[in-house]
């Protein structure tokens, strides 16, 4: 029979999991307890072992948080705990962890074991070894490139154990070379985290994930990534209708990708485009447009682009921002229509290491707006066809904007009557955005 003090414990260190999962995942516990279905007192009680929920509770979390069986497997072990305490019917105190016998198939059961045995590796070694950087520089590449190509929910346990390795390694006495090498990882680990607070719909999380982020640039002492992290500031406030800040950020970013010289460059001058456009400034937009285009003569790829993925800019983004931006000018029409065809084909390969749903995504809507100033609506209709098949988990929250963008240009245009059709199947895609789903 276990001990009652074990138990307690335990339900402590579980409420402290939650809370590690709630905080990597950049939520409040306001914000956690309506997608979960529960008020903010009980995430708080339970965070601190105070109050016991069942197995529920438990399932959604770690669907709401991409934790990737880490709760629902504690919570399991916890109730085994609970049993050999009180073999009889349970009291209160710990009824909500009695939970039912349920099955779990040989999959499950192996890929909770890969996934402890994954954690385990990222942070058993003693020391801050060569090896042990590399494997976590490794696991960062990994979700960079994975990042634009799959759903969130497929990698987000796996980017939230590798910056919790990466900081519990930055807690302990490192030599200046090491240190620097894993505040560059943990920059990156909170960029990436905070683009998931960013396509989830929660711009305010993404900011501070940001702000966390630069601190570790700062203590890196690595342009590059100083750069790249105005660059999200950038994405984040041009998707929160923040246009002016925007482009506060990437000029502020480019201070620091020039002197490295990397696709970054190209990115903010894209990114400062668009928001431009946005503010209805139509020649420097076309200037910053112009400077994008012209970067890419002065290429001179950092570490970072090394990444790949999400922490480079590949010409078909590049094509893709010139698109966005061209959409908001009506004076621009036939350029716009002919840039936003050139972004669509330029992500017909699937294959391509360029290849990202969201961008794709954000191509087509711009050549249905397009198309729908040209009041061509069956056009706009057949561009978008693919955007409507998208999952529900790749509605990022970037994407759903820019149907909504699609929205606003038949009303704008005077179709929504003519369009019923077009409308209605746009509500229907942005009605089930990704954040609106469990993970």
């Amino acid at each position: 029979m276990a001990d009652p003090e074990q138990l307690r414990k335990a339900k402590i260190e579980l409420g402290q999991r939650l809370a590690a999962h709630r905080k990597a995942a950049g939520l409040t516990q306001a914000l956690l307890g309506p997608r979960v279905n529960y008020v903010r007192s009980t995430i708080a009680n339970v965070e601190v072992g105070r109050q016991n929920v069942p197995r529920e509770f438990w399932a959604a979390c770690d669907r709401e948080l991409g934790a990737d069986g880490d709760l629902i497997g504690a919570f399991d072990d916890l109730s085994l705990i609970a049993r050999a305490t009180w073999i009889s019917d349970p009291p209160a105190a710990v009824a909500g962890f009695v939970a039912p016998k349920v099955p779990i198939d040989e999959r499950s059961i192996v890929a909770m074991a890969a996934h402890r045995a994954r954690k385990f590796a990222l942070v058993a070694s003693i020391g801050t070894t060569p090896e042990v950087i590399d494997q976590l520089r490794d696991e960062v590449q990994r979700i960079a490139q994975q990042y634009p190509r799959r759903p969130l929910s497929e990698f987000a346990g796996d980017l939230a154990d590798t910056q919790d390795a990466v900081f519990t390694l930055l807690e302990r006495r490192q030599a200046p070379q090491q240190a620097r090498q894993l505040y560059l990882l943990g920059g990156l680990t909170c960029g990436l985290l905070a683009k998931a607070s960013h396509d989830l719909g929660e711009p305010r999380a993404a900011l501070q994930q940001t702000r966390t982020a630069i601190l570790c640039a700062e203590q890196a002492d690595h342009d590059g990534l100083r750069g790249w992290l105005r660059g999200l500031q950038a994405l984040v406030t041009y998707w929160a209708g923040r246009h002016s800040d925007s482009v506060r950020y990437a000029e502020a970013g480019m201070e620091y990708a020039q002197r490295t010289g990397g696709a970054t460059t190209v990115w903010l001058a894209s990114s400062a485009a668009r928001a431009h456009a946005a503010l209805g400034d139509a020649e420097r937009a076309k200037q910053a447009i112009a400077a994008a285009e012209a970067a890419w003569e002065h290429l001179r790829p950092d570490d970072l682009d090394g990444f790949g993925g999400i922490c480079t800019f590949h010409p078909a983004r590049a094509q893709y921002y010139a698109a966005d931006a061209l959409a908001w000018l009506p004076e621009e029409r036939p350029l716009a229509h002919a840039q936003a065809e050139r972004a669509v084909a330029a992500y017909q390969d699937r294959q391509s290491p360029e290849w990202a749903f969201g961008d794709e995504a954000g191509a087509v809507a711009a050549l249905a707006i397009a198309r729908i100033a040209s009041r061509d609506l069956d056009g706009a209709q057949t561009a978008l066809q693919d955007v409507f098949t998208l999952p529900a988990d790749q509605r990022i929250h970037g994407v759903v904007h820019s149907v909504r963008r699609v929205h606003q240009a038949v009303s704008a245009a005077g179709l929504t009557r003519d369009g019923r059709a077009l409308v209605e199947q746009m509500e229907d895609f942005a009605h089930v955005p990704a954040n609106a789903l469990p993970r």
